[in-house]
């Protein structure tokens, strides 16, 4: 009898630190707290200077709590003779509400200190997860703050022997790939581009393919984990995989909308 009526509370505790609304001081500090020993634990800063700058996988972690997610809208390539260089822009989307709730522009350049010798891809891949880390910093700055840490990307700081983009010049292995559910089959992780000077042409999911996946993902039949596992990959998907991935959400949300019509 003492233990029925301990779950019910021990479940409303659980159910409390799942998410956190950003518009509650209350719970921005609790977030902020929780923030602080995430950052710890995993050791996701940078030192620069006596300071503690927090790594992208930080910011990342702090707009996951509250529900907010981040979607490459494009990355240009706006390289010279001379210059590798492109420009990466980054919206962030609350699942919540269904609306942009922010946005980040960056830049990378093999012209910056450390760089001369990294391939197109990395130098790509720094402008996009530098427009994460800015879009993020724009609205999370001040929690960022409050845990503790300097309100900048360690990304953005830029100073000979940055050892967080001195890790972007290896040769990036292919991501470990997860048991994928059926309905995330089409979400597996692109492949990492090979070894060489100039990073092959690709087209991107477009924003509003990812869009559509979100609404899809959104879904009361769309079980948390497969949502989770898809919008970890949201932004290595092409314009196919996309197409793919909005396919085969639609058709388990039928299947599974018709198994519920049918049980009942």
């Amino acid at each position: 009898m003492t233990e029925a009526i301990k779950n019910p509370k021990d479940q409303v505790r659980k159910n409390k630190v799942e998410s956190y609304d950003i518009a509650r001081s209350d719970e921005t500090l609790d977030l902020a707290k929780d923030l602080a020993k995430f950052i710890k634990d995993n050791k996701l800063t940078t030192n620069v200077q006596g300071k503690e700058f927090v790594n992208v996988e930080g910011w990342q972690y702090a707009g996951s709590r509250l529900g907010i997610v981040p979607i490459v809208d494009h990355v240009i390539n706006v390289s010279t003779e001379t210059e590798i260089k492109y420009q990466a822009k980054v919206t962030l989307f609350d699942l919540k509400s269904g609306h942009t709730v922010g946005a980040g522009f960056a830049i990378c350049s093999n012209k910056e200190s450390g760089k001369k010798f990294y391939q197109e891809f990395a130098i790509m891949s720094m402008a996009q997860t530098r427009a994460i880390g800015k879009a993020y910093r724009n609205i999370l700055a001040w929690i960022i703050r409050a845990a503790g840490y300097e309100p900048t990307p360690a990304e953005e700081m830029d100073y000979a022997g940055n050892t967080t983009d001195a890790k972007v010049v290896a040769a990036m292995p292919a991501p470990q790939e997860a048991p994928v559910a059926p309905v995330a089959a089409a979400m597996k992780a692109v492949p990492a581009e090979p070894a060489s000077t100039e990073a092959p042409a690709v087209s991107y999911a477009t924003a509003a393919q990812k869009e559509e996946i979100i609404r899809l993902l959104n879904h009361p039949v769309i079980t948390r984990q497969e949502k989770t596992k898809m919008l970890l990959n949201i932004n290595r998907l092409d314009e196919e995989r996309a197409s793919q991935a909005i396919a085969k959400l639609r058709k388990a949300i039928d299947d599974r909308e018709n198994g519920e019509s049918a049980a009942a």
